[in-house]
């Protein structure tokens, strides 16, 4: 499975970047979404905004983690001070919990953190940053 981030919703959202990308991925069955990426997205504009939305949530829901553990993955993994920010560390969370999941982002320091936990998806023909 393949965990877009908000950078990546945001590009296809603003200038269609990625949606060929998104849509095979949808297609076959391989993409999933956090529900804090679903409520950062609904903090900005959003193109038929209802809709929108409830699309976003009927794409395949990543396990959400609580906070607790993912304070301890944090520590564990030595994620402090690397840039990330909250909703980050629980995209990460989320990835490292379901084995075979990868975060897609072009995001620098998520992508850094991802690049070392060894769970960067690779999408073909699209550059990391």
């Amino acid at each position: 499975m393949i965990l877009a981030d908000t950078s990546i919703w945001i590009e296809m959202f603003r200038r269609d970047r990625f949606k060929t990308e998104l849509e095979s991925l949808i297609v076959n069955d391989q993409l999933c979404i956090h529900p804090y990426i679903v409520a950062e997205l609904a903090c900005g504009f959003l193109p038929d905004r209802k809709n929108t939305l409830h699309y976003l949530d009927s794409l395949n829901q990543i396990c959400l983690i609580r906070l607790a553990d993912v304070r301890l993955m944090i520590e564990a993994r030595g994620l402090a001070s690397k840039g990330i920010g909250l909703t980050d560390a629980h995209l990460i969370a989320s990835c490292l919990a379901m084995p075979g999941t990868h975060l897609w982002t072009i995001d620098g320091a998520l992508g850094r953190v991802a690049d070392l936990l060894g769970i960067r998806a690779t999408i073909p023909g699209v550059s990391r940053f």
